[in-house]
Formats: structure tokens, C-alpha cells, sequence
């Protein structure tokens, strides 16, 4: 997929987490993680695609493997800006503005990979053909943090 398609794409799914990311949401065990598994499936299939035509050197493939544990690690922080509470027997959980800026600082640094990585790399973009596998990824760590937080309060 063109980097400029694939930077379009990944701005709308980020626009849609935000907006629902800020939603009261009913949290559900059952849930299946559909958008996740698409983001994922979609992620792998164009960085497999860019690394087809853009060999990457080590230098940048550990950049990338930083910036996915990055992801993680974002995923992880932003689950505990949300905020989980009962209301007439169903837990509901929702995020806040600082969810919102830990998403925006984490895709910057995301994308600041690639200024990192030496301009004469031929993977030059490397860090815009993941976008939607770093979306992936931080979000489902997001995910699985907020169900375990979740479960917990359930036991409660």
C-alpha cells in the first residue's frame, strides 16, 4: 500500500480510537476484538509489503522492534487513564483527555523513529508502514490492561 494511503488510513482509525476511546462504554468479557485483529492483520500486511520493496537494515529493524515495545509500554499506561465504574449493575469504563494525549505523544514518537533512523537507510518510511501494526499493538495492550483492571473490579 502507498505510505501516504497508509498515513491517511492510520490517521482515520487513530481519529475513531480517540473519539471512542473518550466514550462511556459498557465493558463487556464477551467483547470480541474485532477492530483489533483487522488493525493487526492489516499492519503485518503492509510492513511485510514496504519491507518487500525496502530492505531494512539492522539499525532500523531494531528501531521499529523499540518503537513496537514503545507501543506496548504506552498501551500499558494509557489503561490506567481510564477510568472503570459501576453504574446500575453494569460496569462502564471511558477515557479522559490525558488518554488522549498519551495516544498523540505516542504516535510522535512513533513517526520520531524515523528521524532517527539514518536518511540514507533505504528504509526511509519504515516507521509509516507500521503504523497500523504500532496502532495494533498499543491498543491491544490497552485492551487486555483495562479487561484485567475490569475483572477485577467485577470480583469486587
Amino acid at each position: 500500500m502507498n505510505t501516504t494511503i497508509s498515513i491517511i488510513i492510520g490517521i482515520a482509525v487513530l481519529a475513531l480510537l480517540l473519539f471512542r476511546q473518550t466514550q462511556k462504554r459498557s465493558v463487556r468479557e464477551d467483547r470480541k476484538p474485532t477492530l483489533l485483529l483487522i488493525l493487526a492483520v492489516i499492519g503485518v500486511l503492509d510492513l511485510v509489503n514496504y519491507l518487500k520493496d525496502n530492505p531494512a537494515n539492522g539499525t532500523a529493524i531494531a528501531m521499529l522492534t523499540a518503537s513496537l515495545v514503545l507501543a506496548a509500554g504506552f498501551g500499558v499506561i494509557r489503561a490506567y487513564t481510564v477510568r472503570l465504574w459501576r453504574e446500575d449493575g453494569t460496569l462502564w469504563r471511558q477515557g479522559n483527555a490525558l488518554t488522549i494525549v498519551l495516544w498523540l505523544v505516542a504516535i510522535g514518537l512513533h513517526f520520531g523513529a524515523d528521524f532517527l533512523i539514518d536518511h540514507d537507510n533505504p528504509a526511509k518510511g519504515l516507521s509509516s508502514a507500521a503504523l497500523m501494526l504500532y496502532i495494533a499493538v498499543s491498543f491491544g495492550v490497552q485492551r487486555l490492561v483495562v479487561q484485567s483492571r475490569a475483572s477485577h473490579v467485577l470480583a469486587v
